[in-house]
């Protein structure tokens, strides 16, 4: 679309029954957790509402050697606006962590990843994937989409701090 947020809300791509032969299974996008669980109701549709910054995300990244990566989040299940309150609540549930990682790892075999190179939106899903996974995958932080910052500066950092 003409505008930064057009067709943010379009999931009609994952109709398309040859979807991970388009989408990159070795880059990775990875948020902490999803902030409204209860308001999704499609697949996928996190990360492609009309509000909030995750429109960044496509701005910053189109045209790169990234652009078709995987989005998730290394929390499922788990509805945290505030990620403050998701990481104390990991901090005193290790075991739900724990478990929370193996079915991110299942999910990267289910995508059939092949050393994947994990992108972290931010501090947190990145102290998270490092505290975990270290030692398993290439894990690279980037700012997260809701900083305050326009689209183009977020581009910029992006582009620095991923060499494209």
């Amino acid at each position: 679309g003409k505008l930064p947020k057009s067709n943010m809300s379009d999931l009609s791509m994952f109709e398309n029954t040859n979807i991970l032969k388009i989408v990159n299974p070795n880059v990775i996008f990875v948020g902490l957790n999803i902030s409204k669980l209860g308001q999704l109701n499609r697949p996928f549709e996190n990360f492609h509402g009309p509000l909030g910054g995750a429109y960044k995300i496509r701005f910053a990244f189109k045209n790169s050697p990234y652009w078709g990566g995987y989005m998730t989040d290394v929390i499922k299940d788990f509805a945290e606006k505030a990620s403050n309150q998701m990481m104390h609540y990991l901090r005193n549930n290790r075991d739900f962590e724990k478990e929370n990682i193996v079915t991110f790892k299942q999910e990267l075999t289910d995508l059939e990843s092949d050393n994947p190179l994990l992108i972290a939106f931010g501090n947190d899903s990145y102290s998270v994937l490092k505290r975990n996974l270290q030692n398993e995958f290439n894990i690279k932080k980037v700012p997260h989409y809701s900083t305050y910052m326009s689209k183009e500066k977020y581009r910029k950092e992006i582009k620095d701090i991923m060499n494209f």
